[in-house]
């Protein structure tokens, strides 16, 4: 009789008592990304997204060492395809991180708010489109509910939700395309750091030569910020990876309205950014969507449980 690799049970209640700890810690530290991001609010975005690179590559270095995965990395230097990937994927996710900062900074929290809750659906829109996936009558649903609530904000504003859209569109080809680097998580993500500290440094250095720059020992408050944009970088992604790696998709994809709402919460109720009758409805469409989307995924939990 052939033998077969099972997991006791106890084992996979840890890994997944685990898994939910990370990503749960990284959309949490997401949630509360805001407030640090207004406290730099006063810094231009470039320079804060340069430092943001820079700060993260020896966080991300020192997990890899720990983990001893350097040997991908050295792998990944010999393989021009996977570098041009890394350098696309690098700069997605840097104009993703520069829109995000400067919105914080303008009072547009809720406009991010909305980009992430409609990541989602924009994701499945675009594996309809280039994947030619085909949607359930509830995923079209959703999209169309999503769809609604965007074109109602365009004709309130009289212009697109710019920041919300660029911000969905961004994150979901960053994932659509982080998914063809042949290389783990922790180790996609120093690479892309890596990549993108070429011209961060130059742009840091650039800006101190000429006096625009905040790094300066004149300012240790400044100093403490830019430096801190290295660990709220890297460690809330460096906390989804190992979560993801743990938990069933999902559970993630359940999970990932955590960082949106606590982002919605802060803005309406810290920063007092105007919710008015328009936004708000435009925002109950969205949830809406979100509840149609994600009731598949609830159901499929409820009968994995219940066959156990």
């Amino acid at each position: 009789m052939t033998e077969t690799a099972t997991v006791p049970p106890a084992a996979g209640e840890e890994e997944s008592l685990r898994g939910f700890f990370f990503a749960f810690s990284a959309y949490f530290l997401w949630g509360l990304l805001p407030f640090f991001m207004k406290a730099v609010g006063h810094i231009p975005a470039a320079e804060v997204v340069a430092h943001r690179v820079v700060w993260s590559v020896p966080i991300a270095g020192l997990v890899l060492l720990i983990l001893r995965r350097t040997g991908d990395i050295r792998r990944a230097f010999s393989s021009p395809r996977t570098l041009l990937m890394a350098a696309l994927t690098a700069a997605i996710i840097s104009a993703n991180w520069g829109i995000y900062v400067w919105a914080i900074a303008a009072d547009r929290a809720l406009e991010t708010a909305l980009g992430y809750y409609i990541n989602p659906l924009v994701s499945i829109a675009m594996a309809a489109v280039l994947l030619r996936e085909k949607l359930s009558a509830m995923q079209v649903v959703a999209v169309g509910l999503a769809a609604a609530a965007v074109l109602l904000l365009t004709v309130n504003a009289g212009g697109l939700p710019w920041v919300s859209l660029v911000l969905a569109l961004c994150f979901a080809a960053y994932g659509f395309l982080r998914k063809t680097l042949p290389v783990g998580p922790s180790q996609g993500f120093f690479l892309e750091v890596l990549i993108l500290s070429v011209p961060a440094l130059a742009y840091i250095a650039w800006l101190e030569w000429t006096g625009q720059g905040h790094f300066r020992f004149s300012e240790p408050m400044n100093i403490w910020l830019l430096l801190g944009c290295g660990p709220v970088t890297a460690v809330p992604l460096l906390f989804f990876a190992f979560g993801a790696k743990l938990l069933r998709y999902s559970t993630i994809g359940i999970m990932q309205y955590i960082a949106p709402t606590l982002i919605f919460l802060i803005a309406v109720f810290v920063f007092k950014e105007p919710f008015g009758g328009v936004r708000a409805f435009a925002f109950a469409l969205i949830w809406s969507a979100l509840v149609i989307y994600t009731w598949p995924m609830l159901r499929a939990r409820r009968r994995l449980k219940a066959d156990r």
